[in-house]
């Protein structure tokens, strides 16, 4: 019960500071694992006690399934090479810098200990980074590398760390293994990925969508079994989840359902808002743990904690600078390529796509801030809560108490010092999206979804004997649609009114007829090359709010 009255105070807190962190400009889970350490420092406050084994398979998949479906596999494909360098290569060169230098300033920690300790301490939370980004409107391309480095780097953390802490236990460690294990995780959870995005979806197709609620029960438990069954293979839980969400989004859907979208934004909304408070407050609340864990006084640990934490915040900006020179200069080579080509007339040239489809590389403001929101989080304190006790011969783990400590202070000095100060960061760096940023991308989906209206309207002219009234007002609502996603698009269009006399049934009809095909072009351009999915998800939601039936008409 006392466990039950934690989370319910933690759950409060996030519902009163969600508005507090709006009008203080500051990251909503900073403010909510402050509070969880303030809680937690209270000594009638129990201390709060989660399993480690399920802190991972509980948290994770529901908050990378959230923050996946608002993305696509193109808007994957063409920020592949910043994310992959950020994912993976920089979560490698983080574990051996901080393993390399925990032999030396911890005492008494193994070689395997030390890459465990590396491992836990590389990847940036997705949650913190996603949050964070929405918060300071960022520029798209930077938000698309935050969210993406934020969604992949567990997938190698996580392995390394399985792959080290088996070696403290077992007593040994081989680096070819661990990239075995490595390249066999990945490939199971790209299988188990794709077999459950496959066999959910025709699922859900079985179940048809009369009822939204199938749908949503159905995508609550999906991540989660899909998780624990790549885990239960040696497969990536978090790379399985990942891809069962990008295939589960990249697949068909009912255009005419908008009931359904609806109740699955607003369920999956109010999930990863809840997810996120529990999750941020737990990291709070475990800081008494990893303090009552230590068998020194913690301030004997300053000098070698302040070591690991330099090298965590500085590697990150020294492996930033010389990616992003080399990014921009391969930028260039392509550009000059692409075109030559266009000079000499191949206009479909396999480099003139790739510089189409290619970001520009970030400059060194962007990189500042890149580099200062590497916040660590979640994963952090549940991989490191997740250290045994004991190793096979019965002897306690080789400093496991101060591997856990720095841990925490990494994630304290990350996510409270960084988070804090990454708008003050940002305004005198300003780096921040343009007004118009997307403006003109906008206006051409809302261009296409109203050219795709009127069409439907002329092919259901051939099927309905109109009134010319109803085809007067009918042949409106293009204009109107303009009208209604971006005033700007439609002059001096107004909204037509409404006749009781006038067939309602053939209104209806043309409506709805219209209203499916503008929904159809905007999700069919949501996978093309370019198109920000989650600027194609606000308007068809948009569109969806217009079809219900208390929408005005």
């Amino acid at each position: 019960m006392e466990q039950l009255g934690l989370v319910a105070a933690v759950i409060l807190a996030t519902a009163i500071l969600i508005p507090v962190s709006s009008r203080i400009n500051l990251p909503w889970p900073v403010l909510v694992t402050v509070f969880g350490i303030l809680l937690a420092a209270i000594p009638q406050v129990p201390q709060v006690h989660v399993e480690p084994q399920f802190i991972l398979p509980v948290v994770l998949p529901p908050l990378l399934y959230a923050t996946a479906r608002r993305t696509s596999w193109r808007q994957w494909a063409a920020n592949a090479r910043p994310i992959l360098l950020l994912a993976v290569a920089l979560v490698m060169v983080t574990t051996a810098a901080v393993a390399f230098v925990a032999t030396r300033v911890v005492p008494g920690i193994s070689i395997a200990g030390a890459v465990a300790l590396g491992a836990l301490v590389s990847p940036p939370d997705p949650v913190a980074a996603t949050a964070i980004a929405s918060k300071l409107h960022l520029p798209r391309r930077l938000v698309s590398m935050l969210e993406g480095e934020g969604l992949f780097n567990d997938v190698a953390a996580l392995v390394l760390y399985q792959v080290a802490i088996s070696a403290v236990v077992g007593g040994s460690f081989s680096p070819g293994d661990a990239a075995v294990k490595l390249l066999l995780a990945a490939v199971l959870a790209l299988v188990i990925g794709f077999a459950f995005g496959w066999g959910v979806n025709r699922l859900i197709l079985l179940l048809g969508n009369a009822d939204p609620r199938p749908p949503v029960l159905i995508s609550i438990l999906a991540p989660t079994v899909c998780y624990v069954a790549a885990e239960e293979v040696h497969g990536s839980g978090v790379l399985a989840v990942l891809v069962y969400t990008l295939y589960s989004v990249s697949r068909p859907v009912d255009a005419a359902d908008a009931q359904g979208r609806l109740t699955t934004d607003v369920f999956w909304s109010m999930t990863e808002t809840l997810v996120t408070g529990i999750a941020f407050g737990l990291v709070g609340l475990e800081f008494q743990t990893a303090f009552q864990a230590l068998n020194v006084p913690w301030t004997n640990l300053v000098g070698e904690t302040v070591a690991i934490v330099g090298v965590v915040v500085g590697v990150r900006l020294l492996y930033l600078l010389p990616s992003v020179l080399l990014a921009r200069r391969f930028y260039q080579r392509l550009q000059v390529h692409a075109l030559a080509d266009a000079l000499q007339g191949v206009a479909d040239s396999p480099r003139l796509q790739r510089q189409r489809g290619t970001d520009v590389p970030i400059g060194w403001r962007e990189t500042l801030v890149v580099w200062w929101a590497g916040m660590r989080g979640v994963a952090t304190v549940a991989l490191a809560l997740a250290i045994p006790v004991t190793v096979h011969s019965g002897a306690q783990f080789p400093a496991r108490d101060r591997i856990l400590f720095i841990a925490f202070a990494v994630v304290l000095v990350t996510l409270v010092l960084q988070g804090v100060t990454l708008p003050t960061l940002v305004r005198l760096l300003g780096v921040r999206a343009g007004e118009r940023d997307g403006d003109d991308a906008e206006s051409v989906l809302i261009e296409r979804a109203a050219h795709a209206a009127a069409e439907a309207l002329n092919h259901l002219q051939d099927d309905l004997d109109f009134q010319v009234e109803v085809w007067d007002r009918l042949n409106a609502f293009p204009t109107d649609l303009l009208a209604r996603l971006r005033p700007q698009l439609s002059g001096d269009a107004h909204a037509p009114g409404t006749d009781a006399e006038q067939d309602r049934v053939q209104i209806r009809t043309g409506l709805e007829r219209m209203l499916t095909a503008a929904r159809e072009e905007l999700l069919a351009a949501r996978s093309e090359r370019g198109i920000e999915p989650e600027m194609v998800d606000h308007l068809v939601r948009r569109l969806d709010l217009y079809s219900l039936p208390s929408a005005p008409r």
